[in-house]
């Protein structure tokens, strides 16, 4: 009778060994079966500056420097942590599943506290947090230490259109409209992206813009530049870009 009472237990644990086995190969397989669908959708097109691309996952090209920090950033620094923090939980989320179920634990632990695993899960994080703040301050540094500017570009946003100013060129302000969708196809253009009178700045030259807004608030942004700021009516922001290729 002891020893009938034991080939249950020693079976159940082989089979437990056989589920974490199991579990263990297709937490390993997650991040390249991630990476080959990345690499795949980044193959079957080619990116387009200044708008969306078909098919794309990853972010838009770059054309100036802190672009290139703010993507870097993104994908080398956040997304791993992210990543490694989910596929954690995930294996956590199963091995609580399958071995502290009723079935393969019908007799509870009667603790509720472990001091190494609080000090722990109270460190880890911080670090984690830490590690982010590094990159992220650099990054915000970064965008606000505006070297001295080349030229002055000032930008009102109104409904529907853009005014541009440069009053280092004494050019007073022009207003830029959305192209329409018969002009923009017939120069192959995106419609709604395209303007009929665009803002023209020099490449590889520090360009301050003044942003403000003369109805309600409004947002420039022009992401291969990696600049996005609020444009507020009775509130002059200041941003900068130095753009690395031509390009609109």
């Amino acid at each position: 009778m002891s020893f009938s009472g034991r080939r249950p237990a020693k079976q159940a644990v082989r089979d437990m060994k056989s589920k974490f086995s199991v579990i263990g190969r297709l937490a390993a397989g997650v991040p390249a079966a991630v990476l080959g669908v990345a690499i795949a959708a980044q193959a079957m097109a080619a990116d387009l500056m200044g708008q969306p691309t078909d098919k794309a996952i990853d972010l838009q090209p770059a054309a100036s420097q802190i672009r290139h920090d703010a993507a870097f950033f993104h994908n080398f620094v956040l997304l791993p942590i992210i990543t490694a923090i989910t596929l954690f939980v995930l294996v956590l989320l199963i091995i609580v599943i399958v071995r502290f179920n009723k079935r393969a634990n019908p007799t509870p632990a009667r603790w509720s506290h472990n001091t190494p695993i609080e000090i722990v899960w109270t460190i880890v994080p911080v670090l984690i947090l830490m590690v982010i703040a590094i990159f992220s301050f650099r990054l915000l540094y970064e965008e606000h230490n505006m070297p001295s500017p080349y030229m002055t570009v000032k930008v009102t946003g109104r409904q529907w259109n853009w005014d541009y100013e440069y009053p280092d060129q004494k050019i007073s302000a022009f207003t830029s409209t959305v192209m329409d969708k018969q002009t923009a196809d017939s120069k192959g253009v995106p419609y709604l992206l395209a303007s009929n009178a665009p803002m023209v700045v020099p490449v590889g030259k520090v360009v301050r813009i003044l942003v403000t807004g003369e109805d309600v608030i409004h947002s420039f942004s022009v992401p291969a530049f990696g600049v996005k700021i609020d444009a507020i009516p009775g509130r002059v922001n200041q941003s900068w870009f130095n753009a690395e290729r031509t390009g609109t």
